[in-house]
């Protein structure tokens, strides 16, 4: 799993829809997710920090657990089917048991923002789904990894192998 951190709210300029964009920590990567627009005012108004007067469903969410001795831990965006991302809320219940929560990955980023709780992604996730936020490290680690192929021998492996064959027994 890679940790993430919200990094805005954008508008898709052709549909007008909300798309949440995070980020790794590194801002090597960034995942944007279509959502809804009740989420995205939800996700805008913890973001600039505007008060509400009463608890949006995000906050009763939260308030519902700690009320009933819950803990909301992380969330996790854990897969991908065409273009549907799939998310899971953790709550660790009074007991101590941790319970596994289905739910959307707007409200599940609603909340953690709100609980300011961990979010990560699966690298199936990333890998389908990420783009490239720093272009010219990509290019300078692949250009690093195509000197350090040049330079490799079959012989290379002959003594890897060997080497690892000899620390098996």
């Amino acid at each position: 799993m890679i940790e993430m951190r919200v990094m805005g709210i954008a508008l898709d300029t052709r549909t007008g829809s909300p798309i949440i964009v995070l980020n790794d920590l590194d801002n090597r990567r960034a995942l944007p997710i279509w959502i809804g627009s009740a989420e995205a005012t939800s996700i805008i108004r913890k973001i600039e920090n505007i008060p509400s007067q009463r608890p949006l469903t995000h906050d009763l969410f939260i308030n519902f657990a700690h009320q009933s001795g819950a803990e909301i831990t992380k969330i996790e965006i854990n897969d991908v089917d065409d273009q549907t991302y799939f998310s899971s809320i953790f709550v660790v219940d009074k007991d101590g048991k941790e319970i596994e929560i289905d739910s959307r990955p707007s409200d599940a980023i609603a909340i953690a923002i709100r609980a300011d709780i961990p979010i990560y992604v699966s690298a199936k996730v990333m890998a389908d789904g990420a783009i490239s936020t720093d272009s010219s490290r990509d290019e300078e680690e692949a250009q690093e990894f195509k000197n350090f192929i040049k330079d490799i021998k079959p012989s290379d492996f002959a003594k890897l192998i060997d080497k690892n064959f000899e620390s098996d027994q």
